[in-house]
């Protein structure tokens, strides 16, 4: 349920619908927008008399959420949230690249990654020190010394860090060297993980399953929401059809969905969903011209040799390639990079 207050409610008008709404057993999420505040009631509100709440001083109107997410819907927040990371915001007028290995293989590859994408104009430096892989002997990263690798590079670049977190127990240290959480596909309906990351203020990327519907996908995004942090963004990755050309077929429909249904912002992972080096750009471009807030794009020196997913790496001169031709398309849209 959705309690949006008038735009000049006081705060003894919004904090007394609050203990109201405690009373009856809910628990309560604030949101400020532009012009007034919105509060979303989580817990058992179909048997709830939405008139009870109406008639309470500063109350404008009251909505019984007809879908199963609610804090990440736009009846809870109808603005588009912005993440805003000092210097990079997520959501806002820019369309944010993040780059890098898919995994941190050594201290000098990582320190070349971040050279190499800071100088074609990316903002953050992707690379994981734990992943989950298809077959268990495949590498799976260094661990927590290839996290301080990855914060040296970033920082001797001026990048921000992204980074992939696989269990609950690796939340806090993760979470010490990245600013930004990536969840992997694998893990996206992992609800201990995704519960435990709503209790850190980091926020969270989280990646489509490849078997996800977009409500399915807006769920797990509420589990981290619902544990207090609505700093998420979605990442758009691929869905697993019957066509084997490339990995998955990136369904860049659910960028406008999305964009109707969510409040939050949206990103999309072109290495990934096509697995195929020389398709990544021509689906990059098409996220962008299809709304997308960002990319993620997986760059390696030594593409061909990289130990974690090669065929979908770019050498660093594609790279450079992609954000020259990004740069004539984003403004297109009314963006910047």
């Amino acid at each position: 349920m959705i309690v949006v207050m008038k735009p000049n409610a006081s705060e003894s008008e919004v904090e007394s619908v609050i203990e109201r709404l405690f009373a009856a057993g809910c628990d309560v999420h604030r949101s400020t927008g532009s012009a007034r505040v919105t509060l979303g009631a989580v817990g058992v509100t179909a048997a709830m008399d939405l008139s009870d709440y109406e008639i309470l001083p500063g109350v404008e109107h009251v909505v019984r959420v007809s879908t199963p997410y609610e804090l990440v819907s736009r009846s809870y927040k109808p603005e588009s949230t912005e993440i805003d990371l000092g210097s990079v915001v997520i959501g806002g007028d820019d369309v944010v690249v993040i780059a890098g290995p898919g995994l941190v293989e050594s201290e000098e590859l990582i320190h070349g990654a971040a050279r190499a994408v800071a100088a074609a104009g990316a903002h953050i430096l992707r690379g994981s020190a734990f992943t989950s892989r298809a077959r268990p002997y495949a590498f799976r990263g260094h661990g927590e010394g290839s996290l301080e690798w990855l914060r040296a590079a970033a920082d001797e670049h001026h990048l921000l860090v992204a980074s992939e977190v696989m269990a609950p127990a690796h939340v806090e240290l993760v979470a010490r060297h990245a600013d930004i959480l990536i969840v992997g596909a694998r893990n996206m309906q992992n609800s201990v993980l995704l519960t435990e990351l709503g209790t850190v203020g980091k926020p969270v990327l989280l990646k489509r399953s490849p078997a996800a519907t977009i409500e399915d996908w807006l769920l797990s995004a509420e589990y981290v929401a619902a544990a207090g942090n609505e700093r998420i963004i979605l990442c758009e990755q691929g869905i697993r059809t019957f066509e084997s050309s490339t990995r998955y077929t990136m369904d860049l429909s659910a960028i406008p969905v999305l964009r109707q249904l969510s409040h939050l912002p949206v990103v999309a992972d072109p290495s990934f969903g096509t697995g195929v080096r020389d398709k990544v750009a021509p689906m990059a471009r098409a996220a962008v011209a299809a709304g997308a807030d960002g990319l993620l794009i997986e760059v390696h020196q030594n593409a061909d040799e990289a130990l974690s997913d090669a065929a979908q790496s770019l050498y660093p001169e594609a790279f450079q390639q992609l954000m020259d031709q990004l740069r004539i398309i984003v403004p297109a849209v009314g963006r910047s990079i």
